[in-house]
């Protein structure tokens, strides 16, 4: 039984197969690393950083305006893995780390990368819409822009929130601290820090769409309707292009095509073996619990209930 309930806890670990958080995190780092040393070359070679500016980031960060949006429409996504300051990139970073596991251990690997970019467009298109409606934030077309994961973040924050508050982690403090309190520091923080900058109200909107995006797609998918169904299977074909012919058929797409496949010809009674529990527990710690078989479950239930 207290095995059960360890292995019931996230695993915060940067070594585990199908994890989409580590790769997430990963590929945000490689993009600050490239752009802070391509930084250092324009400042060593006397070029400025305001020239760095005018001919890397120019391209990499979402414009307030909707104008210049129109014409640099992939900002929507890069900007959303395009950091520049140590604290920016570091904070992100953290909170991705944090509430991703939590999501990835609820739902499974394959929630993470589509509420990721779901919620940070829709973000994102929050923050444009809000500098082209409020008056005090027009003078932002002109100049204004804005980078980093934070609607994205908020986004898994809030979906991972809506589909599990009361799941809890640090048991050993009091019972476990609830999701929802961590979420609600995490927006506290969020929102002062826009408040204390510049054009923050635009930001507050951006963090609010990326919030509001996550819940409707963690809703959906509480419901039956997985939206990132199609996108995971693109990406997998796109990952899966040289691979063997064996190689190309996605297993989560073969389950739901064979009649009957998540049902066992028969049950196991008795004592649960550990091989077993522990295969079970794998799967849910890569899948999410939503992926196992009635059987699976049954066996997951009298393991608990010696």
């Amino acid at each position: 039984m207290h095995a059960l309930e360890k292995e019931k806890l996230p695993r915060l670990s940067l070594g585990e197969g199908r994890n989409m958080v580590t790769q997430l995190v990963v590929f945000n780092l490689t993009v600050f690393i490239f752009l802070f040393f391509t930084l250092v070359i324009y400042k060593m070679e006397n070029v400025g950083q305001a020239r760095f500016y005018q001919d890397i980031m120019t391209w990499l960060r979402l414009p307030a305006g909707a104008a210049t949006l129109l014409t640099r429409p992939w900002t929507l996504l890069t900007s959303l893995f395009t950091h520049i300051g140590v604290m920016h990139i570091f904070t992100n970073m953290v909170w991705l780390w944090c509430f991703g596991t939590f999501l990835q251990h609820i739902a499974g690997y394959q929630r993470i990368l589509p509420v990721y970019l779901f919620g940070g467009i829709i973000g994102n298109l929050f923050y444009v819409g809000a500098v082209q409606v409020i008056p005090a934030l027009h003078p932002l077309i002109s100049n204004g822009n804005i980078t980093g994961a934070g609607p994205a973040v908020m986004a898994i924050a809030a979906g991972a929130t809506l589909i599990s508050p009361r799941y809890r982690i640090f048991p050993l403090l009091a019972g476990g601290i609830p999701l929802w309190v961590i979420t609600l520091v995490y927006t506290g923080l969020s929102v002062g820090t826009s408040i204390s900058e510049t054009a923050g109200i635009a930001h507050i909107f951006q963090l609010a769409g990326g919030a509001l995006a996550g819940m409707l797609f963690m809703y959906s998918w509480r419901k039956g309707r997985d939206l990132g169904a199609g996108f995971n299977r693109l990406i997998f074909k796109l990952t899966h292009v040289f691979h063997p012919a064996s190689q190309q058929i996605d297993p989560d797409t073969l389950k739901q095509a064979i009649p009957g496949a998540d049902h066992q010809p028969y049950k196991r009674v008795g004592v649960v073996p550990e091989q077993r529990l522990n295969e079970i527990l794998d799967k849910i710690s890569e899948s999410g619990i939503d992926s196992l078989t009635p059987e699976e479950r049954e066996t997951l239930l009298r393991a608990s209930n010696p």
